[in-house]
């Protein structure tokens, strides 16, 4: 078996590529929300944009890139909605395990993100701790997809400044397991809370550990047992 390494490299670059052309893309967005140019000016900009939009469509992908394995067999999802570096739609959230089989994320929401005046969209939110707690669960040992997913909206959400994301698996049984999140300031002030049940498809038992029907870390949150 041979590997076409300069194909790898030149897809590697035009990866490269497309991730700096989606992050020049997040900042138009965030100029757009904020800009307070003449009328002339914002046809004129539009105008240009109609024409690179025409040029980036001249040969277009069926479906955005998917989870894939990268140099070294390192998973990645580029064109995610949420983690996605390659997609402008994304923040993108960098998720990082622990020791403790948790997860943690930094947050900076942007301009372009609010829904209240100077608060962050609670759909948002909602959207970024629902990635959370199934990277969470994934964590644990228990892949899965949404469920359910309970929000609790403490306190406005900023943008324009660090915030800390969290989320642990709470128990699992069967092909259910339950995870809990939230969304806080640096200092640890909870913003949005989150709960969630997420369920792994049939199809996907015995894939990893802790997949199988029947595994169970702890037990199912008071209530679900």
């Amino acid at each position: 078996m041979t590997i076409d390494v300069a194909h790898t490299e030149d897809a590697e670059a035009r990866l490269a590529a497309l991730i700096e052309l989606s992050g020049r893309a997040r900042a138009l967005a965030d100029a757009v929300v904020l800009t307070d140019v003449p009328g002339s000016e914002l046809t004129a900009v539009a105008a240009e944009l109609a024409a690179l939009t025409e040029r980036l469509g001249a040969l277009r992908r069926d479906a955005p890139r998917s989870f894939e394995l990268g140099p070294g067999g390192v998973p990645r999802n580029v064109g995610n909605a949420v983690t996605g570096s390659a997609n402008p739609h994304a923040l993108p959230l960098v998720v990082r395990a622990t020791p403790e089989r948790t997860v943690r994320a930094e947050l900076d929401f942007r301009p372009v993100h609010e829904g209240p005046p100077a608060s962050v969209h609670g759909g948002v939110s909602a959207m970024v701790l629902d990635h959370l707690l199934g990277e969470a669960a994934a964590v644990a040992g228990f892949p899965g997809v949404t469920g359910t997913l309970t929000l609790r909206y403490r306190r406005p959400v900023p943008y324009g400044e660090p915030l800390v994301a969290t989320a642990e698996c709470t128990g699992s049984h069967g092909r259910k397991t339950w995870v809990e999140g939230r969304i806080a300031l640096a200092d640890g002030t909870p913003l949005v809370e989150a709960s969630g049940l997420f369920v792994t498809p049939a199809e996907w038992l015995g894939r990893g550990p802790g997949a199988a029907a029947g595994s169970r870390p702890g037990q199912a949150p008071a209530g679900e047992r």
